[in-house]
């Protein structure tokens, strides 16, 4: 489903800021070699994170979701010089692409990858973090927020990715449809949760802006 017309987003791609070399590597080889490669941030997305990242000059990021690493170089972009980024990815097949193209950004020291299931790993990172994004299996996006609530400083930013979820959201679910009633959760509780302010953006898929207060 797209939430822009075709001229309209490729306007707004062409008038923002170019997608960096090393992205565009990632993306072909993704659209190459791995499969659903729609779950790419994308050039679009990815200028929007590295432009909160570069607002907030985070020390420390976590990702649920890792992919290909896009998005996890995207938010790097603006992390102070001495800080870290985990991210958590499910699929050990994907952890050799990511590393190289970790390895091959300025921040290869900095990005720390953990594979397995995310409910299990984030209660063991022992750092607040500053920026969170979440762009994970999507049932357990309630279940994430649970767990990461205690580990976000007061104005960290927490960014839920696929939030409209090709438009599900605002049609009739069906009984067996676990991610979407999953994600009409989710975005209720961002909406009504005393510790957060919420803005949802119809940037592709839905992309959420919670800001710890």
């Amino acid at each position: 489903m797209d939430f822009l017309p075709e001229k309209i987003d490729a306007y707004v791609v062409a008038h923002s800021q170019p997608e960096p070399e090393l992205l565009q590597q990632l993306t072909r080889e993704t659209w190459q070699k791995v499969l659903a490669p729609r779950m790419l941030s994308g050039h679009l997305q990815g200028r929007v994170l590295s432009m909160l990242s570069k607002l907030i000059r985070p020390k420390n990021i976590l990702e649920i979701g890792t992919y290909t690493g896009y998005s996890a170089l995207c938010l790097a972009e603006g992390m102070q010089n001495d800080g870290a980024l985990h991210t958590i990815d499910v699929n050990e097949e994907l952890y050799d692409l990511q590393r190289k193209y970790f390895d091959a950004s300025n921040y290869a020291e900095n990005i720390i990858q953990h594979t397995g299931n995310a409910l299990d790993i984030i209660p063991t990172l022992t750092h607040d973090f500053d920026i969170v994004f979440i762009d994970a299996d999507k049932r357990n996006y309630p279940n994430y927020l649970e767990l990461l609530i205690p580990k976000l400083n007061t104005g960290a930013v927490l960014l839920s990715d696929n939030v409209l979820w090709s438009g599900k959201v605002v049609e009739a679910v069906a009984a067996d449809d676990v991610d979407t009633k999953a994600l009409l959760e989710y975005n209720r509780l961002l909406n009504e949760h005393p510790k957060l302010e919420t803005v949802v953006l119809p940037i592709r898929d839905g992309l959420t802006i919670s800001r710890v207060v």
